[in-house]
């Protein structure tokens, strides 16, 4: 039984700092790519973040570009997301999601093409 569990979101003053991790069990961890994407109360499901499954490629929305940082531990089954400068537009339910041995944009950037999805955490941006 895959499972993908998220952790670390919160509530944040604006252009403070958080970390999330997506632990996945279940899984063949390094065949699959990951990736981030939130959803704010009345809008659709955005794109943030993803890493390919070897870890050689990572895409970001242009919203959270310079800001966020995607990365993964192999050795943990973990990927993490480091949300820098964050502002109240961030503030969101947050998701990871895997998909396996993608690693192109389109691949990556679209919901859709994610075999499995966590379950997500809350990211509160105070202004």
């Amino acid at each position: 039984q895959v499972q993908l569990v998220e952790s670390g979101g919160g509530l944040v003053q604006a252009g403070g700092s958080l970390r999330l991790s997506c632990a996945a069990s279940g899984l063949a961890f390094s065949s699959y790519a990951m990736g981030w994407f939130r959803q704010a109360p009345g809008k659709e499901r955005e794109f943030v973040a993803a890493i390919s499954w070897t870890g050689g490629n990572t895409y970001y929305a242009d919203s959270v570009k310079g800001r966020f940082t995607v990365s993964r531990d192999n050795a943990k089954n973990t990927v993490y997301l480091q949300m820098n400068s964050l502002t109240p537009e961030d503030t969101a339910v947050y998701y990871c999601a895997a998909v396996y041995r993608a690693w192109t944009y389109s691949s990556l950037s679209a919901g859709g093409e994610y075999d499995y999805w966590g379950q997500g955490t809350q990211v509160t941006v105070s202004s």
